[in-house]
């Protein structure tokens, strides 16, 4: 038999057609597998594909054969990712308001390649990137690498930093001056991304959102703050703040109904020693040492670790009269003064 144009490529275009064309519900007779081989530019003989299914298992290749009247028809059977799995992946990157339009759509693409062209499809039906707010900045990609280069190479950052005013356009702060920071890590907060620094005009941690950060630089200046980064829990530092606002770190207790168990394991995480809602508020002992206290039979008390701002305030209004700032004083205070404040703003009219 004649070579085709493409003869050198034939295993890879065997292994690109096997992930394209089947799953565990389709699969290839040998007869098709030649056909679409063809239309590559690449002659095979039955004989000959044999060694290659072989060869390509040697690889790594999970190619499963499986008797189909007088024949064999091929399928791929374990991927890199399962269905369930490349959907999450889709989720997240749809709700992702830093993700561009654009730059969603070809991801989603991208992970629709992970597939069969059949699970491709249905999955492509279950995509709604239309009408969902998404950041018209493209350039936070890029920034988020020179983040990460400048993390490895242990330099210093240096960046321009806006917001928006009232006529919706992009403000300079600090005037337009540069800020160098050193860079420690990338967290997400609130379908944002931000950038942990030490801040060298401040001299303290700061937090930026990437998407606010232009005309990033990399220094030759060397990073600083390292010992205070050494001892940070980046995890723990984030969910302490609400919309990455600072305020003084506190222990607030919390007076909560039980139903807002979940409201409250669901943004400070499981108390420390307890699985199940039902252990937290009927468990006989409670340690001391418990950030959740029964208060009666409808109630119990969260003791929260939180920097204290506008925004958790805010976030405890929202919940209605489920849950209660009880202490320390000094919070109950702020508590009361932000209600007043709104009081007052929404009466004077």
């Amino acid at each position: 038999m004649a070579k085709g144009e493409n003869q050198r490529l034939k295993l890879f275009y065997l292994l690109d057609i096997l992930n394209t064309y089947t799953d565990d519900e389709h699969a290839l007779s040998m007869a098709e597998i030649i056909v679409k081989l063809a239309a590559y530019g690449v002659n095979a003989e039955r004989k000959s594909l044999y060694t290659d299914i072989e060869e390509l298992r040697h690889y790594g290749a999970d190619i499963i054969g499986e008797k189909a009247g007088q024949g064999y028809t091929y399928r791929i059977g374990n991927r890199k990712f399962e269905i369930a799995e490349l959907k999450l992946l889709m989720d997240a990157v749809q709700s992702s308001k830093f993700i561009t339009r654009k730059k969603s759509s070809e991801l989603i693409k991208k992970l629709e390649d992970q597939t069969s062209k059949y699970h491709a499809a249905t999955l492509n039906h279950q995509v709604f990137v239309a009408g969902r707010v998404k950041t018209m900045n493209e350039s936070i990609y890029y920034n988020v690498d020179l983040i990460h280069t400048a993390i490895s190479e242990d330099v210093k950052v240096r960046f321009r930093y806006f917001m928006w005013d009232e006529n919706k356009k992009q403000v300079y702060r600090r005037e337009g001056a540069y800020y160098s920071v050193s860079p420690w890590g990338l967290t997400w907060d609130d379908e944002n991304y931000y950038m942990i620094g030490y801040d060298d005009a401040y001299e303290s941690i700061r937090y930026y959102r990437v998407d606010k950060m232009k005309k990033i630089l990399l220094t030759e200046d060397k990073r600083e703050g390292r010992d205070r980064f050494d001892s940070l829990d980046m995890a723990a530092y984030s969910k302490k703040r609400f919309g990455m606002f600072d305020g003084e770190e506190t222990e607030v207790k919390l007076l909560c109904e039980n139903d807002m168990a979940g409201v409250i394991i669901d943004r400070f995480g499981l108390p420390l020693g307890y699985v199940t809602v039902y252990t937290l508020l009927y468990a006989n002992s409670l340690k001391k040492s418990t950030p959740f206290l029964k208060q009666d039979e409808n109630h119990f008390v969260a003791i929260v670790s939180v920097a204290v701002s506008v925004q958790f305030l805010g976030w405890i209004m929202a919940l209605g009269d489920g849950v209660k700032v009880v202490g320390p004083e000094s919070v109950v205070e702020e508590m009361k003064a932000e209600i007043s404040r709104l009081n007052e703003m929404y009466l004077e009219g």
